[in-house]
């Protein structure tokens, strides 16, 4: 059948659109181009002149910075500006220059060299040349882009050049349904079992980079001798070019120029005709013709999008890398020493840090710049850590201290040390939490807004070869320290603290204000504590914090690893200490009481005051664990004010309806109502008895703490929170995980997901075993089998991680690789055992030199499998308190868990750092060793480091959130392009954020109609997701089928079906087979494949929803019709009669007999019928022959799989919730009676009454940002289709079904997950404000098909029903927006 036209303009407006929208300028961005963008013309310094565009309120250096990246400029360097004669200041705005205007004519002067501008142009020019090959990302241990090689398309223009840009060749392409690729590879398809690496990462088709030059590299002339220096050398170079001349070359401050020196003869004089010039590349190409030719097809080569080759901030760590570890070219420029005197310089990473911090922000250009400046330094910072660590590590620096337990080392400006291993924490297992938390503690303090005269370090741990070091900048010295002694103790630095002393001074008390707001944002209870020398100490903090005024007049807070409250799930034996200084009598009563508790809980079956009633016997909690800085996380503190806030409001409004109802006690003006708030303020331990204040003491249940006797009432609170805080973790935070993973079909697929999505509730990764216990005990446990496999993963992981990492230190450098290999064998080959010779060991050991097989000499090489697999399992029992049968061997977790080898050995390698050549491994091999030496490649450094704020884009994104919310898509548009605009200004993209944001952006743009943007926005999503997250991240499986949907709107056939196969490659090797989003892909693949490939994939993801969700779900019922459209188009109308009767079952049991869902499923189980009596006629008339015939109106057509695909992934939702409706109809008869009663007439009234006086006045006004149509509007109005960021729903706030304890009035999304809110509605009913006819919290989007009326499929419909911008017709609502509304919530006329 011939394809409907296709929405949005198709290929050819893909075409014209893919470069415009490509860059993401905001309303803000775009507005400030049309006031202040001009263009000028740029002269000078022996270039052709060239048109530059530039913003008014750019900085005279920010236009340098953008001609110095133009290919008309690069390489050249020490310029600057002058207008009208004369040089301008750095420091001006381009729109403080007078006479400044659009074709103003701006030249470069070229400023004399100095001896370290003449090294970065040097380095400038290395960069240039240095043209990064397609494997330098692998073998970087980077991960790669691979969007350009997989979309790559083959041209026979000879023309065009190999490296084309990617939009370019994606915009070029032509191809439809009937040019499609070749069948998907046999390891694609269901069932398969083969999970090839070698697919992973395809070649790469950009070619290898050209050789410019055979060598350059320092004279061995140089350095200059002291007489020559004195005449402006700076340098001596020399250079071989591909012609096999050689030159020596000066460097001067004029430029560069040829001398006379040869290898034997040392002559600085310049050569005969040798002028000088300014650029090193002009001088070598009037030297070598060749290199003259190879620059020239560089600098004009097309340019690849910023996106792919500007250079993440934070490193992306690939477990894989190139297929060949050696490298395939000579590295021509490793002799100039330019990388070593970089490595010389050392930056005061403190300073620069708070240099950033400390930059205005009273507009938001100046917030942009400071945003920018403070993720410069820390990712600077963080690249000088990696490369620290591996310095340290590999023995390169020696302590600065004397102690061997704990050694210290100074390194590229960063003080680097272990930290010591005490007892009472834990050991080495305290010492690495404690290392852990006080990262967590800066990135906490660092985050509250207002609070930018308390500084902190720049901070960061990593992990390397198995060891972890803390990084941090030296921090800046003491105020005063070089004073006097009869200076006070606050004006010598130390102001805060234990062991500060009592003292009093300005400087004090402003830090004790900006301690006090920090504890505020922090929810942290001012407290006294006793110092060791029996002073009482007040503290907003933890004990171990220290407050300093620092020599550079900053105040420092210092040592905040256990800021969080105490976990009192695993500190039992720090509860039954004592922790308070009392006198004889109150030692007995505490005493006393701890008798009759302790026999209540005896006779009870109950424990102490604060935790639930049985919870010991049902949870096994509280118990031992491994270390003593077991904290809570911040999120679950939040979570739990949240939850303590609603026990609070519900006593309130109990008490008050037991004293006369709520009404008349809030409005009585007597006491009954303050002494509601009292008794409710009381009861849920609120430090205040008049207002709603929770705070809890960090200090509390710690060890080494000592309070006085006051504090007892206090600290009885205190425990008693803390209880109920731990509890609050399994009661409520790992149910509400558990349900949440059952409704969401996109749960988390490895170990990275799985952590994120604990981290949010609040949960840590030490309640795994708590996890996998709530999910074993669970009903759904069948459904949820995903979820234990990626918890049981996780488990297994972190404790062969805490082993290997003491395996690695029993060895020595050279036979790392070999260790690793061996442990891997030992690690996922059932019983291996190591081999002790062999003709091939020999044969390796006399190619290398020495031995590289295992050896008896050898500590590591005696370990085998069955001893590794039981230290794992002591480690898991330890930890995780779980049986030790869960891991007893690798067979076992494939068997009973369903996991994949291969997905343990990736989660494995990106844990540890290890990265592994790029191969396919046969891990079910016992008689040979999978994983061999060669096979190691790298140990990379892991790096955990604090977070720079966006603060000016994550407020645009979230306004973005909050408009979606109400169904204003127009609004949620423009905040989406302001956000990726300030995301650019401040990160380039290259943030996790920005990410979501082009994600969202792309979604609500295709929801509008606008598919070629759509799909150019999604592009950068892809890239953005490959080199910030990872190549094989789940968040990149999620961008690569939403890219399918939006290349497939387009027309581009085998891009959509190559980014469908893509994802279904990289869920294959993340997880598996089994998992929910398997199924939404293989949807995707049986809509775009014909015959028999088709039906694979649609009953495989069938046969997953149904397992899954059961029969009765929205997800299945879908699946169920799409079987039985397939098979409509085979003709095979009898099986497509049963999979529609199905979907009609599962419809009618979810919304009812009367509900437009189930009257389509009706009306296409009726056209199938008739259709099949039909066929079964003719078959009988005509014969045989005409059964094979496919009736053409069943087929569905390209808008139609189109609409499908876009239901099935999610962009728009199908919801089944009809509590918005009924909380509208509630809210309607309260206000007509709330207006009779008042004596208003409704607006119907009003209308009749116009109406009858012959008025043609409106009812159904246009509102200005798509508010609702009028009171009396029908079903959903001023709704929008409800939208998933990032795999997770951006719906309005009450589509949430969970039985809530609070109740869902708003909802936030932030990096693409919903967050909802509890609101004020103490009934747990929706409330919400009506304003201006805007329904602030839109409704449930009910996303069905229309009725039936013709011989069409469901799909026909739904495509009929709507044109893709939103725009309706007199159908019912089927992109979930009400008759006569648009989709960007417009009310039509």
């Amino acid at each position: 059948m011939k394809d409907k036209t296709r929405r949005g303009g198709g290929r050819n407006q893909a075409k014209s659109d893919v470069m415009s929208t490509a860059g993401g300028k905001s309303a803000v961005g775009l507005k400030q181009e049309e006031d202040s963008s001009f263009a000028v013309k740029i002269q000078g310094a022996g270039l052709e002149s060239f048109e530059l565009q530039v913003h008014g309120f750019w900085l005279v250096q920010d236009t340098l910075m953008s001609l110095l990246s133009r290919n008309e400029v690069c390489p050249r360097s020490s310029l600057s500006l002058s207008f009208a004669g004369t040089v301008l200041d750095p420091l001006a705005e381009l729109q403080t220059l007078k006479g400044l205007k659009p074709g103003a004519i701006i030249r470069l002067v070229e400023e004399p060299y100095t001896a370290c501008s003449a090294r970065l142009h040097l380095a400038r020019v290395l960069e240039l040349l240095r043209a990064s090959g397609p494997q330098d990302a692998l073998r970087e241990g980077r991960s790669p882009s691979l969007l350009d090689t997989l979309t790559h398309v083959q041209t026979t223009d000879s023309s065009l050049p190999n490296g084309k840009s990617l939009k370019r060749s994606l915009s070029n392409t032509k191809t439809d349904s009937t040019n499609q690729d070749a069948a998907p590879p046999e390891y694609l398809l269901p069932g398969s079992t083969d999970r090839p690496l070698m697919a992973l990462l395809p070649p790469c088709t950009q070619p290898e980079a050209p050789s410019y030059l055979r060598d350059l590299c320092l004279s061995c002339w140089n350095p200059p001798p002291g007489h020559r220096k004195l005449q402006g050398d700076f340098l001596y170079l020399s250079v071989t070019t591909m012609e096999g001349r050689q030159f020596e070359i000066t460097c001067c401050p004029k430029g560069f120029f040829l001398n006379r020196s040869t290898e034997d003869v040392f002559d600085p004089r310049p050569a005969q005709s040798s002028p000088v010039h300014h650029c090193l590349t002009d001088l070598l190409c009037h030297v070598s013709p060749a290199f003259k030719t190879t620059f020239t097809t560089l600098k004009n080569r097309p340019q690849l999008p910023p996106v792919e080759v500007t250079p993440t901030p934070y490193h992306t760590m690939s477990w894989l890398g190139p297929p060949c570890a050696s490298r395939t070219h000579k590295n021509t420029f490793s002799r100039l020493g330019v990388d070593e005197q970089a490595a010389r310089q050392t930056p005061d990473w403190n300073e620069e840090l708070q240099a950033a911090r400390d930059l205005p922000q009273s507009s938001v250009e100046e917030r942009l710049h400071r945003d920018r400046a403070m993720l410069q330094v820390n990712s600077g910072f963080v690249r000088a850590v990696m490369q620290g660590a591996e310095t340290v590590v590999d023995g390169f620096v020696e302590p600065v201290n004397g102690n061997p337990e704990d050694p210290a080392f100074l390194w590229g400006g960063l003080f680097m040390s272990q930290g010591a291993a005490s007892a009472m924490f834990g050991g080495e297992r305290g010492r690495r939490a404690a290392q852990r938390l006080e990262l967590k503690g800066v990135q906490a303090y660092s985050n509250i807004e207002g609070l930018e005269e308390l500084h902190t370090l720049p901070t960061a741990i990593v992990d390397y070869r198995g060891v972890r070091l803390s990084a941090q900048g030296l921090a800046p010295g003491l105020e005063g320290s070089d004073q006097s002694e009869e200076n006070s103790s606050a004006s010598r630095g130390l102001l805060y603290g234990i062991n500060a002393g009592p003292q009093e001074s300005a400087q004090r008390r402003r830090l004790l204000g900006l301690l006090a707001h920090a504890a505020k944002c922090l929810s942290l209870q001012r407290h006294v504590v006793v110092a060791p020398s029996g002073l009482r100490v007040p503290l907003f903090t933890s004990v171990d914090a220290q407050g300093m005024l620092g020599g550079d007049g900053r105040f420092y807070i210092l040592d905040v690893f256990r800021s969080f409250p105490a976990d009192v799930n695993f500190c039992p034996d720090v509860e039954a200490d004592c922790q308070t200084v009392t006198g004889e009598e109150e030692k007995k009563e505490c005493c006393e009481k701890e008798e009759e508790e302790e026999e209540e809980e005896k006779k009870g079956g109950c424990v102490k005051e604060g935790w639930p009633e049985n919870y010991h016997t049902n949870s096994g909690l509280p118990h031992t664990f491994p270390h003593g800085l077991c904290r809570l996380r911040p999120e679950l503190v939040q979570a739990f004010i949240q939850h303590k806030h609603y026990q609070y409001t519900q006593r309130v409004r109990e008490t008050m309806e037991e004293k006369g109802g709520f009404e008349e006690c809030a409005t009585a003006g007597d006491s009954r109502a303050t002494d509601a708030v009292r008794a409710a303020c009381k009861a849920v331990g609120s430090v205040s008895d008049i207002i709603f204040e929770m705070r809890l003491n960090p200090n509390v249940l710690s060890p080494g703490v000592t309070f006085p006797p006051g504090e007892s009432s206090s600290l009885d609170l205190q425990k008693r929170l803390l209880k109920e805080a731990a509890a609050f973790v399994i009661t409520h935070q790992i149910p509400d995980f558990v349900t949440h993973c059952l409704e969401n079909y996109e749960a988390p697929m490895d170990g990275a997901s799985l952590k994120e999505a604990l981290h949010q509730r609040g949960i840590s990764l030490r309640y795994l075993g708590h996890v996998m216990k709530a999910i074993s005990d669970s009903e759904h446990k069948e459904s949820l089998r995903h979820i234990l496999r990626s918890v049981v993963g996780e488990i297994f992981i972190r404790s062969t991680r805490r082993v290997f990492n003491n395996f690695l230190q029993g060895v020595d450098v050279p036979s790392l690789c070999a260790a690793i290999s061996h442990f891997l064998c030992c690690l996922l080959v059932p019983h291996f055992t190591p081999t002790t010779g062999g003709e091939d060991t020999k044969k390796k050991s006399r190619r290398r030199g020495r031995g590289a097989g295992p050896s008896e000499s050898l500590p590591w090489s005696t370990l085998t499998g069955p001893e590794l697999w039981n230290l794992v399992c002591q480690d898991t029992v330890e930890t995780y308190n779980i049986p030790g049968s869960l891991v007893s061997g690798p067979n076992h977790l494939v068997e009973h868990y369903g996991l994949q080898k291969i997905s343990l050995l990736r989660e494995f390698c990106l844990k540890t750092g290890v990265q592994l050549r790029l191969r396919d491994y046969i891990l079910d091999n016992q008689s040979k060793a999978p994983i061999g030496p060669d096979d190691v490649l790298n140990i990379l450094p892991i790096v955990k480091h604090i977070y720079t704020p966006t603060s000016d884009a994550s407020k645009a994104y979230r306004a973005a959130q909050n408009a979606i919310q109400k169904g204003l898509l127009d609004q949620a548009h423009e905040h989406l392009k302001e956000a990726a605009y300030l995301f650019g200004r401040v990160c380039d993209d290259l943030h996790p954020e920005a990410c979501y944001c082009n994600t969202l952006l792309a979604r609500v743009a295709f929801l509008q109609g606008k598919t070629a943007e759509a799909r150019s926005v999604q592009l950068k999503s892809v890239v953005i997701s490959e080199r910030v997250l990872g190549f094989d991240h789940p968040n990149t499986i999620l961008q690569y089928t939403l890219l399918g949907v939006y290349m497939y709107a387009g027309g581009e056939m085998v891009l959509a079906q190559k980014c469908f196969l893509r994802a279904r490659l990289l869920m294959l090797t993340v997880h598996g087979e089994d998992h929910p989003y398997t199924a939404t892909v293989d949807s995707c693949l049986g809509l775009m494949l014909t015959g028999d490939q088709s039906g694979q994939f649609l009953k495989s993801s069938l046969r997953l929803h149904t397992s899954f969700y059961g029969p009765t779900d929205l997800h299945t019922a879908l699946s169920q019709h799409l079987m039985a459209q397939w098979l409509c188009s085979k003709g095979e109308y009898r099986s497509a009669m049963s999979h529609e009767k199905e979907a009609l079952a599962a419809s009618t049991i979810l919304f009812g007999e009367n509900h437009a869902q189930t009257s389509c499923h009706k009306e296409f189980l009726s056209t199938i019928t008739k259709q099949a009596v039909q066929v079964e006629r003719s078959l009988r008339q005509a014969g045989a022959d005409s059964a094979e015939q496919t009736v053409e109106c069943l087929t569905p057509t390209t808008d139609s799989i189109l609409e499908q695909m876009v239901l099935i992934t999610g962009i728009r939702k199908i919801t089944k919730s009809d509590r918005y409706q009924e909380y509208k109809q509630k809210h309607e008869e309260l206000k007509a009676a709330v207006r009779k009663e008042l004596g208003l007439k409704l607006p119907s009234e009003l209308a009749a009454l116009e109406t009858a006086k012959g008025g043609e006045k409106s009812s159904d006004k246009e509102t200005e940002h798509g508010k609702e149509a009028g009171d009396g509007a029908e079903n959903n109005s001023g709704q929008a289709a409800a939208i998933s960021a990032n795999g997770h729903e951006v719906g309005p706030a009450d589509e949430d079904d969970s039985d809530r304890a609070a109740s869902d009035t708003g909802g936030e999304i932030v990096n693409g997950e919903s967050e909802h809110k509890a609101g004020a509605a103490a009934n747990g009913e929706v409330e919400s404000d009506k304003k201006d006819g805007e329904l602030n919290g839109a409704g449930t989007a009910t996303v069905s098909p229309p009725v039936l009326k013709c011989k069409k499929t469901w799909a026909d419909i739904v495509s009929n029903a709507s044109i893709v911008n939103g725009t309706r017709d007199k159908d019912s609502a089927v992109n979930g927006v009400a008759d006569g509304v648009t989709v960007n919530g417009t009310a039509d006329e």
